[in-house]
């Protein structure tokens, strides 16, 4: 009997393990389960999320205190995600690029 208890207990953990967490519909203790997320960054999250769903990472970066893109980026390889959709870093150099591009341009 331990034993069917013991492996129904395994099975349900590895289940819950690989699934996906969205800060759009998780409430405090689903938020919890991913790693790196405790009550005051869950805390954080559901305070900010009262003005609104969070669009996507960019915009949970910018509203939650404590999450930065180093952060964002290991919660999403937890099982965290915005709107279904994992981080994905933006390249930095673009913008920058295009910046340069106008301004030559303009010269």
């Amino acid at each position: 009997m331990f034993r069917h208890f013991f492996i129904a207990i395994l099975t349900a953990i590895s289940l819950h393990a690989g699934a996906a967490v969205d800060v759009n519909r998780a409430n405090q203790a689903e938020l919890e389960t991913v790693k790196g997320i405790g009550p005051a960054l869950s805390g954080k999250i559901l305070e900010a999320r009262k003005s609104g769903a969070f669009k996507d990472w960019g915009d949970l970066v910018e509203r939650v205190g404590g999450i930065g893109e180093g952060n964002a980026s290991r919660f999403s390889q937890a099982g965290l995600t915005v709107g279904g959709a994992a981080f994905t870093k933006k390249p930095a150099s673009a913008p920058a690029k295009a910046d340069k591009a106008d301004k030559a341009a303009t010269k």
